[in-house]
């Protein structure tokens, strides 16, 4: 079987084609109202519901949001917290189109934080600050690929569930982090528990035009360039190059890309590798781009945030961006309304919870009305295999 003649047989029906049962497959535009869509609206006014609830005016509440990720010059905030959602969601989509977990990110996010926070003070009177920086993205991205080296050998050799292997990296990624910041990479002159900060000079340079004087940053780093690049590049791997119809093949049917002759295992440890680094590069652009340095207890647990947007997007590395904008404007916003509402800064987590709820039900329905093939790694995979265990 070649690789087009799977490709074929994979894709989803057309929009006229009927169901086994005689119902009418619903079209594109029902089908990205329905995954893409109503889990975000069903999100917001269930939260709106639940503001109303506890007596806080919702209208008001979603206007502070708006005002605080974008007033006052806080779109910049809004824009700079763009450059990691992102990257750590095209990381997500390269994992996820081969059918597989990656829970681990928040580990790998850490840890790959923590190593350039501790090495990077300490070369950067040593080195061009153009070729510290781009060695400090190296590193974070090699330190975020390493760390998915041991879930992905596991579900390649041994097929074990990779989201409890990422998971177990993760807590044990979050407390290596911790030892290292208290320890290793301590910054001597304080007993605050956290590494040397950076030299401003020594941070990612601003992209021209976005200066302001009134603020502590000079504007808007690159490095929300170099997460649209990474998005472009992403999205021209998945769907422009047989990289990545091997990884659609594996990720819509494993007995397909078996029967194919595709390397499983290989394509199993890179996509890992690919989605480790990108989420280490995610680390790099917020040390940094903003941080400066990183505390003991600093965890911004940006990876599950990210998980609903990827599904949203359906995958689509350039698609995910939008998401990605209205989750940054929420992130940053939301501290600035819950302060007003008098609510914990935690209330978005509420959101992205009820928004992983209804994509779950939406997926539901849409299973029911059938339509398309999930979106969701491994469902596929799992209903191929009962259908031949039947």
């Amino acid at each position: 079987m070649t690789q087009t003649t799977a490709a074929a047989e994979l894709r989803e029906p057309p929009e006229t084609e009927e169901g086994a049962g005689g119902q009418a497959h619903l079209g594109r535009a029902e089908d990205f109202f329905l995954r893409s869509i109503l889990p975000l609206v069903l999100a917001l006014g269930t939260g709106a519901i639940i503001l109303a609830a506890i007596g806080v005016d919702p209208i008001q509440y979603y206007k502070d949001v708006y005002s605080g990720g974008v007033q006052f010059a806080a779109w910049q905030d809004t824009l700079m917290r763009v450059a990691p959602l992102l990257l750590i969601a095209v990381g997500l989509i390269i994992v996820f189109k081969a059918g597989i977990w990656n829970l681990g990110m928040d580990g790998q996010f850490l840890l790959a934080a923590a190593v350039i926070a501790g090495v990077g003070p300490r070369l950067e009177h040593h080195l061009p600050n153009a070729i510290n920086l781009i060695l400090l993205f190296l590193i974070a991205g090699a330190v975020g690929a390493a760390w998915t080296i041991p879930p992905a050998l596991l579900k390649a050799r041994y097929e074990l569930n990779e989201i409890i292997t990422t998971l177990m990296m993760s807590f044990i990624g979050i407390n290596l982090a911790q030892i290292l910041v208290k320890g290793t990479f301590q910054d001597p002159a304080t007993t605050t528990p956290q590494t040397r900060a950076f030299d401003f000079a020594a941070l990612l340079p601003s992209i021209p035009g976005t200066e302001s004087t009134t603020r502590r940053w000079s504007g808007i780093h690159i490095g929300l360039l170099i997460a649209l690049a990474a998005a472009v590049v992403v999205w021209f791997l998945l769907s422009r190059t047989s990289f990545g119809l091997r990884l659609g093949v594996l990720g819509a049917s494993l007995r397909s890309a078996r029967h194919m002759g595709l390397d499983v295992p290989r394509l199993i440890v890179v996509s890992f590798l690919l989605s480790g680094m990108f989420v280490g590069f995610a680390a790099a652009t917020e040390i940094l781009g903003v941080k400066g340095y990183v505390r003991a207890d600093w965890n911004p647990a940006f990876g599950l945030w990210v998980v609903p947007l990827v599904f949203l997007a359906r995958l689509h590395a350039i698609g995910v961006i939008p998401y990605v904008v209205l989750l940054s404007l929420a992130s940053i916003g939301g501290d600035y309304a819950a302060q007003n509402a008098g609510l914990t800064s935690k209330f978005t987590l509420l959101l992205v919870g009820l928004t992983l709820l209804f994509m779950a039900l939406t997926e539901w329905i849409a299973r029911r009305v059938e339509l398309g093939g999930s979106y969701l790694p491994g469902v596929s995979y799992r209903r191929q295999r009962g259908e031949d265990s039947g």
